[in-house]
């Protein structure tokens, strides 16, 4: 069983998380929660998906994140004709000095440590799976030879909700490789204002990053090493669980207080009406790293059940699979998710 974090290294991975949002904050006017999201996804090791209208500031966002870890950036433009090879890289013949000729792999775009996937919902399945072996396992296999990708490595995929023709939905088992999902919304007037304002002058802001670039992979790996180290009591991992349990139509109806000897009626049937399928076990593993992420940020090496409510809407909402009847009626996922959630803190009191 691994140690608490000391007072020492949490005191530093709260220095450089909120160094890192000051950095960005110079250049992304607003989204101050999802730019939290983001890095407490990138501390925990997953990925994210983004889903919003063009021109709000997600392509500025990612590369801005590249920038002040001082990593390397790559960005994918998403379309029907794009290839696998053209994401994970071929094998190219090339002249030897001595007139042989070899096959060579030449790497494509994957091969970065922060990686914009843009519009991934418009490239055929065949060009989606492509990524899922690189964000699940950390590598790429081209002509049965497999290469690492360098650590650390970031996903974060964008989703438009504009022109959905001619599209390809996500298929659940890549959609629950993403740690999170979030919604670019609107800037506000005040924020569209800020946004007109700077970005039509000539002067720039120069982002400063954290970390040295020989020293920053080590860097950002110790520190999601340290997240890890994060103590879980046993009433929050059995809350997590139920929480998870709670989103499956055929066990919607109970929810576990955290008392091995009472188990209480959640809710009505809302979950069995509108849900075909709930999450999966990789949910209550996210929402765990996650929540761990949120207490180092508290000044704590202890996971509170508030951690978890936090998380469990940009989480859980992805990894739910709505029926016609919830189409139907309108019905979101986040909806879903709120409603079990406010069920769970009713049987806390």
């Amino acid at each position: 069983m691994s140690e608490a974090p000391a007072t020492q290294l949490i005191n530093e991975f709260q220095e450089t998380f909120r160094r890192i949002e000051n950095e960005l904050a110079k250049v992304v006017v607003g989204h101050g929660d999802l730019i939290r999201n983001i890095l407490t996804a990138f501390f925990a090791g997953g990925h994210v998906l983004i889903e919003g209208v063009p021109g709000t500031g997600k392509t500025l966002i990612v590369r801005s994140l590249a920038d002040v870890l001082n990593l390397s950036f790559n960005r994918i433009q998403f379309t029907v004709d794009l290839m696998p090879a053209d994401i994970t890289g071929t094998r190219m013949v090339m002249d030897r000095d001595d007139g042989r000729r070899d096959f060579v792999f030449v790497e494509g775009p994957v091969f970065a440590h922060v990686l914009l996937a843009d519009e991934i919902n418009r490239s055929t399945p065949k060009t989606q799976a492509a990524l899922l072996e690189a964000m699940a396992e950390q590598q790429v296999t081209v002509a049965g030879a497999t290469y690492r990708l360098p650590p650390p490595f970031f996903v974060m995929a964008t989703l438009n909700p504009i022109e959905m023709e001619g599209t390809y939905p996500l298929p659940e088992a890549q959609l629950d490789r993403f740690f999170f999902k979030v919604r670019l919304t609107y800037p506000t007037h005040q924020e569209i204002q800020r946004i007109i304002g700077s970005t039509t002058t000539n002067t720039t802001e120069d982002l400063r990053p954290v970390f040295e670039h020989a020293e920053a992979p080590e860097k950002i790996l110790s520190l999601r090493q340290l997240v890890r180290d994060v103590l879980v009591a046993p009433h929050i991992e059995e809350y997590i669980s139920a929480l998870i349990h709670a989103t499956i139509p055929a066990g919607a109806k109970y929810l576990s207080t955290g008392d091995t000897a009472k188990t209480t009626l959640a809710k009505d049937d809302f979950v069995n009406r509108y849900v075909s399928f709930g999450s999966s076990p990789r949910g209550g593993q996210t929402l765990m790293l996650g929540a761990k992420v949120l207490a180092l940020l508290d000044g704590r090496a202890n996971v509170s059940y508030d951690d978890v409510d936090r998380l469990a809407v940009p989480t859980l909402n992805h990894r739910l699979v709505l029926n016609f009847a919830a189409e139907a009626e309108n019905i979101d996922p986040n909806d879903i998710v709120t409603r079990i959630v406010q069920s769970a803190r009713k049987i806390r009191r």
